[in-house]
């Protein structure tokens, strides 16, 4: 019975991640994290998009105006001595998929970036976040080359959902 759970969780991870690749061909960064945790709790946590100072540790705070939906903007300052920051706007926003987009309109050195979070729902009380990102084009500058603002959204993406599964882990 154990392997036969194994196989068919096997089976959904892959079709799961075979899907949202498919559905996100042109994606230049993705992202997937498996979670021993619902769906809906892990959603519960994504959707709230205001808190997410909680998750990173290079956000201190979040400024929020507008709608907590589309067309809604953070601005997220970074910690104490921290330099920059960045502002995105919500562009779409599905409690039913589980998934929302947002566009980096200031602070990134990207043109056209626009960035997705998807919850999937994987059974057995499991599920995987998905985070993709794509621009159109590296804008060149002195803080950084594309290689390491590449190897900068790896890194604090991965920290950021690491620390969403956990605290869905304890809910």
């Amino acid at each position: 019975m154990k392997k036969l759970l194994t196989c068919i969780t096997l089976s959904l991870l892959v079709l799961g991640t075979s899907q949202v690749q498919a559905q996100n061909a042109d994606a230049d960064v993705t992202l997937t994290r498996v979670i021993e945790a619902s769906v809906d709790e892990v959603w519960s946590l994504l959707r709230q998009m205001d808190d997410i100072q909680n998750y990173s540790s290079m956000i201190a705070t979040v400024e929020w105006t507008g709608d907590h939906g589309i067309g809604g903007e953070r601005k997220c300052l970074p910690p104490e001595g921290g330099s920059g920051y960045f502002k995105e706007r919500i562009v779409s926003f599905s409690d039913e998929q589980r998934t929302y987009s947002y566009a980096l309109i200031e602070g990134v050195p990207a043109k056209g970036m626009v960035n997705r979070f998807k919850v999937v729902d994987l059974g057995y009380n499991k599920s995987m976040i998905v985070w993709t990102s794509s621009y159109e084009q590296f804008m060149p500058n002195p803080q950084m080359n594309e290689e390491q603002f590449l190897a900068f959204l790896h890194q604090s993406v991965s920290e950021m959902i690491d620390n969403v599964s956990l605290t869905a882990l304890r809910m």
